[in-house]
């Protein structure tokens, strides 16, 4: 980061902040490692000399990765949501996370192997279900329940009824 960012998403880890910022640096465009900050003593969760926080970005997003420790675990509130514009952007991006130690969860959502949830979104989803015809919308609604990873053919198809 080369200049300051006025707001920056500050995430908690458990001693992996570094790890997963390289994994999104890899994973996702737009996205780095900046730089890498040690303690300067000892801490709760660590000794002097450790990584003590990571600034990072994700697709365009800065961010702060905290090695706090065990105590904090990431939620469902709190997600990235990644918007793709076709099925081979969303695989790519959903097989990432999940082959890396992640989780599958329904409608788009997955989680990294650090608890952070990723919401896998296709734009031809949110058009789906924003369709002006209210049935076409309930149509593609109800399949995406159904889903884990989003099925842009079969969100399309519902939509058509």
């Amino acid at each position: 980061m080369n200049k300051q960012a006025k707001n920056t998403i500050c995430l908690w880890y458990d001693g992996d902040a570094e790890e997963a910022a390289q994994f999104y640096a890899k994973t996702f465009p737009d996205s780095s490692v900046g730089a890498v900050y040690l303690a300067p003593g000892d801490f709760p969760s660590g000794k002097k000399g450790d990584v003590l926080t990571v600034e990072f970005t994700v697709m365009g997003i800065p961010c702060l990765g905290l090695n706090g420790g065990p105590e904090v675990k990431h939620n469902w509130a709190f997600s990235f949501q990644v918007a793709t514009v076709d099925q081979a952007e969303t695989d790519r991006y959903w097989n990432a996370i999940v082959s890396n130690g992640g989780e599958e969860n329904v409608c788009g959502w997955c989680r990294d192997k650090w608890g952070l949830s990723w919401q896998i979104t296709p734009i031809a989803l949110t058009k789906a279900i924003s369709d002006p015809d209210p049935a076409a919308a309930k149509r593609a609604f109800d399949a995406m329940l159904e889903m884990k990873k989003i099925d842009i053919a079969a969100i399309e198809a519902a939509r058509r009824g």
